[in-house]
């Protein structure tokens, strides 16, 4: 098996592969990865053929240290395959390793999307790292929902939440939109990380060069009160399955008239319409604490209330030297 580095020149081959393939998303596209500005990541794409046909993509990172990393700036990395058998991955994974000694890189980080994101669920990938050496090096829990499961969306919900909703929907004081001005969600946004000790992910002209980008796979619902914007959420569309909410937040002086959790009902209504499988309302983690792993069990008792399950992200790692 042949690797190559890869060349802007490749974008559409990639890309057609990440999205013919089992286990690709929206992070894995160059067309995604492009809205960083140049340098910003010490961008390292690799390109794996066998008898001149492409087979794999790894989308990564390799700093000064010679640590390669993947993903580089986005939210999953990892191999990129298509549903091919455990003999092939494992063929994958040596090249790799042949490459990484070749070119003197000493360790190896990759966090893949969960495995809802496969088009047909296998674990080769997994059990194939796992077997070449590699071990996990953390994980985080992500909570989904199965809207493939779902009969009806609202008895699907906790009592509780079924009546706030029920309830808001009778009183119809907020008003949900889809719009393009992040320059009114964003103060919102950047409100809610500093309540967390946290910042945003993307900046608001990161976000604008995505919408840009990405156009209606990035979608902003808005949650207005008498013209005011108090909430909203920020989706992904990751792949044909899996919806993502990237970003939830609201005001919380308007807390009372539980912005979110229409705008969850709402979110969670378009995504079952557009024939998703999966809603992913993204980690929850405690950002304030020292140990990264540390779950949020208020963010998660609020996301079970939906009738949401954990799932993890993990992330494999390797030293080689």
């Amino acid at each position: 098996m042949d690797i190559t580095l890869y060349d802007p020149s490749q974008k559409d081959e990639w890309d057609s592969f990440v999205l013919r393939s089992n286990n690709g998303t929206i992070f894995h596209l160059q067309h995604f990865l492009e809205y960083h500005q140049p340098g910003k990541f010490p961008f390292h794409h690799l390109m794996f053929y066998k008898d001149g046909k492409l087979r794999a993509v790894l989308p990564g990172g390799l700093d000064k240290l010679m640590i390669f990393e993947s993903p580089a700036g986005a939210s999953y990395g990892s191999f990129v395959i298509g549903d091919i058998k455990f003999n092939e991955t494992l063929e994958v994974i040596d090249a790799f390793e042949d490459y990484c000694w070749q070119k003197g890189i000493r360790e190896v980080y990759l966090t893949s999307a969960p495995f809802i994101y496969q088009k047909e669920l296998s674990h080769n990938l997994e059990y194939a790292l796992l077997y070449r050496g590699f071990t996990y090096q953390r994980h985080y829990i992500s909570h989904v929902i199965r809207l493939h499961e779902m009969d009806d969306i609202l008895t699907s919900f906790q009592k509780t939440t079924r009546n706030i909703i029920r309830q808001s929907l009778r009183q119809d004081v907020l008003a949900l939109e889809e719009s393009e001005n992040f320059d009114e969600f964003y103060p919102i946004l950047v409100q809610n990380k500093r309540k967390h000790d946290a910042k945003p992910t993307h900046t608001l002209d990161e976000l604008y060069r995505l919408r840009d980008l990405l156009g209606d796979r990035l979608r902003l619902l808005l949650v207005r009160h008498n013209g005011k914007a108090i909430g909203g959420i920020v989706s992904f569309h990751c792949n044909e399955d899996v919806l993502l909410c990237f970003y939830i937040a609201m005001i919380y002086e308007y807390q009372h008239l539980r912005p979110i959790y229409r705008s969850m009902f709402e979110i969670i209504k378009y995504a079952k319409e557009k024939g998703y499988r999966f809603l992913d309302t993204g980690v929850s983690q405690d950002t304030r604490a020292d140990n990264p792993m540390t779950p949020s069990l208020d963010l998660i008792f609020f996301k079970e209330k939906f009738n949401s399950r954990g799932i993890l992200r993990s992330t494999f790692w390797k030293k080689l030297r």
